[in-house]
């Protein structure tokens, strides 16, 4: 069942998001995560905000733990400074509509 989860990293750019993720779909094939199936991004009250739908929430930690961190890390003061609040819910239902 897939899961969503949303992230919000308070005080967020878009210049960070944007540096964050080019250099990840950079280095990932087709600029693709395994197991991301919709992801979107945008400003929020207070900083920048993320929300994803994934195949499991183990797909998310992988991606994490072995792409997203990793170029966080490389970046450095480019990326987002400190870590996103963090909320996982499930999804009943998930459809794609045109492009």
């Amino acid at each position: 069942m897939a899961v969503g989860i949303r992230l919000k990293f308070a005080g967020g750019t878009q210049e960070q998001y944007q540096a964050v993720h080019d250099t990840v779909n950079a280095s990932s094939p087709l600029g693709r995560a395994d197991g991301l199936l919709v992801h979107s991004a945008g400003p929020i009250d207070g900083g920048w905000g993320v929300i994803d739908f994934w195949e499991s929430a183990e797909a998310f930690d992988r991606f994490t733990q072995d792409k997203l961190m990793p170029v966080i890390q490389q970046l450095g003061d480019r990326a987002f400074p400190n870590p996103p609040e963090r909320k996982d819910f499930t999804v009943h239902n998930l459809e794609q509509h045109g492009d």
